[in-house]
């Protein structure tokens, strides 16, 4: 076999196993490689042997994050579901609402929704529990993104379909079991996979109103022993520990469901 086989895959080609995990392992390399001179280059040298004694805080940092992760997806999923069923809402106010909802919140930072919703809301209606604020938050946050999925798999829906479904007799509660959910799924769940993975990252910023989720964990860490740059590295390392294999998810998902593109 030539050396270039190795690196190069012809055009439609599947690559194999060995193939890829040959080329992702080389990246890998050159990417830890890349940062590796980069330390050298400013004259820093890592020390990681401090982690061990803070695997306590780190391990609950990362529980923190995964359960905060999870139940802002659940609430957030039922926000976006709510609030696509909103925008077609024959009630103007309501729908209006939702329309303002989703603007409000795709146009503005997160980072001000948290200030905004803890300081000022939370405080208002006595929210004080901060673990409850952070899933609140966040499950409004992404809720505006859910929505637009859910919202643009529906536009998307073959009106065809749908007449056929009135033509053999259905009802409107077969029609959506049987012809609109399938779909709804196949189109929907990719997607909401991927969305997954942007909760995760997005958890981090809860840190700002001092959830002890990962970041915290880390930052607080890194401010008792000034170890920044391996503290933040290795929080790197964590947070794809939960992200890639929802990626990976995600692209499976996707291919599984290609046909209905």
């Amino acid at each position: 076999m030539k050396l270039k086989e190795l690196f190069v895959s012809k055009k439609g080609e599947e690559v194999p196993l060995w193939k890829a995990a040959f080329s992702m392992l080389l990246t890998c390399v050159l990417v830890v490689l890349f940062f590796w001179v980069s330390l050298i280059r400013i004259d820093y040298a890592a020390d990681f042997s401090f982690l061990p004694d803070f695997r306590q805080r780190i391990w609950s940092g990362f529980w923190m994050t995964v359960l905060i992760s999870v139940a802002s997806m659940l609430l957030s999923l039922a926000l976006g579901i709510l609030s696509a069923a909103g925008r077609s809402c024959r009630i103007l106010v309501l729908r209006y609402l939702c329309s303002l909802y989703v603007t409000f919140i795709r146009g503005t930072p997160l980072i001000m929704q948290i200030y905004l919703f803890y300081y000022i809301v939370g405080t208002a209606w006595g929210i004080e529990n901060r673990f409850a604020a952070g899933v609140l938050i966040l499950s409004v946050f992404e809720g505006a993104y859910i929505s637009e999925i859910i919202r643009g798999s529906l536009l998307s829906m073959d009106e065809s379909q749908l007449e056929a479904a009135r033509a053999v007799g259905f009802t409107k509660k077969q029609t959506l079991r049987y012809v609109i959910f399938p779909q709804m799924v196949a189109r929907t769940l990719p997607a909401l996979t991927g969305q997954f993975a942007s909760v995760i990252k997005d958890s981090s910023l809860l840190s700002m109103i001092s959830v002890i989720e990962l970041t915290q964990a880390m930052r607080e860490i890194s401010a008792g022993n000034l170890k920044l740059v391996e503290s933040y590295l290795f929080l790197g390392v964590l947070y794809l520990v939960l992200t890639l294999p929802v990626a990976f998810i995600s692209k499976r998902l996707e291919r599984r469901f290609q046909y209905e593109a």
